[in-house]
């Protein structure tokens, strides 16, 4: 199984002590976040998770652990984006981050790790213009320590919406010249460029991947593994070809207050359930209560162990 870190919320970034502790212990419950009554066991054990991805803004809290899970294959994907605090309240300095990067290149190696550049949008600040320069300064300093780029343009979402007032979709034209200039500058550092979840025309003529960001090609590349995944196991988006795997996150806890974040209704919502947090409880938010119907996940090890003389 590949378990994720990443959709609902920051683990990274917020809630390292209790991700480890659960390591630890060898499970983690997750409550399904349309039918909260519902929660899922995961053994943690290598043995069945062949693959833990990492989706963060701030990986810095981690890596004081990184020998701690050399038992497990990793990979990355953390965003920088050009944005300040009034867009990104609390996301740490972006100087502190790209450190972090190299850090983590030096103990998982530069091929599982991916900078996401998303969601990009426009406004008077955020230039099409200024996304192309910083995009080039970012790539020069991240280009020796990261696999490759994803980026994307902003979803308007009903929760972005309403959290991010006057935000409005990138007109196809500054979508031509954006993607057109990042590939560009992508080829210069021999960064590979992806999209998530974009499938216009154009990105193809412009020689840009848009097969999805976590598919199953992708996870063989990052890990070097060859994966026999099972039909129907899918959890992507419409559209989406890529295999998300299984979230242990919640929705409501991530403390970054991105306006954009589709993953948060509202930060008093946020500050509510971070409060319930408890590092030594096997489930993100609170406890289980009485009621709670707990089910153990199928889980088994998706690596192919046929391999070829041409693998060795």
């Amino acid at each position: 199984m590949i378990l994720n870190t990443g959709n609902r919320t920051d683990i990274p970034g917020y809630y390292s002590e209790w991700f480890m502790n659960r390591i630890r212990e060898g499970f983690v419950y997750t409550r399904n976040p349309y039918y909260p009554e519902l929660v899922t066991k995961y053994s943690l054990s290598p043995e069945v998770v062949d693959i833990i991805q990492f989706c963060t803004k701030n990986p810095i809290p981690m890596l004081k652990h990184l020998d701690e899970l050399a038992a497990y294959r990793m990979v990355w994907q953390v965003t920088i984006t050009p944005y300040g605090k009034e867009i990104e309240p609390h996301v740490p300095n972006k100087n502190r981050i790209i450190d972090a990067i190299k850090v983590l290149s030096s103990k998982v190696g530069k091929q599982a790790i991916a900078w996401r550049y998303d969601p990009i949008f426009i406004n008077e600040k955020y230039t099409v213009d200024y996304h192309i320069h910083i995009f080039e300064e970012m790539c020069k300093r991240l280009s020796p320590y990261i696999d490759q780029c994803i980026f994307s343009y902003i979803d308007l979402y009903k929760k972005t919406v309403r959290n991010f007032p006057g935000v409005q979709e990138v007109s196809l034209s500054d979508k031509k010249k954006i993607a057109k200039a990042f590939k560009s500058i992508a080829d210069r550092y021999h960064v590979r460029l992806r999209t998530c979840l974009e499938n216009d025309d154009f990105l193809v003529d412009y020689n840009i991947d848009v097969s999805g960001c976590s598919t199953k090609e992708e996870m063989e590349h990052f890990t070097g593994l060859h994966l026999h995944w099972p039909t129907g196991l899918d959890n992507a988006r419409e559209g989406c070809r890529c295999i998300l795997g299984n979230d242990i996150g919640a929705y409501n806890t991530c403390g970054h207050g991105c306006l954009y974040c589709y993953a948060n209704d509202d930060m008093m919502q946020v500050k509510r359930n971070m409060r319930h947090h408890d590092p030594k409880s096997p489930i993100l938010v609170g406890h289980i209560k009485k009621g709670d119907h707990i089910r153990e996940a199928k889980q088994e090890s998706f690596i192919d162990k046929q391999m070829t003389i041409f693998d060795y």
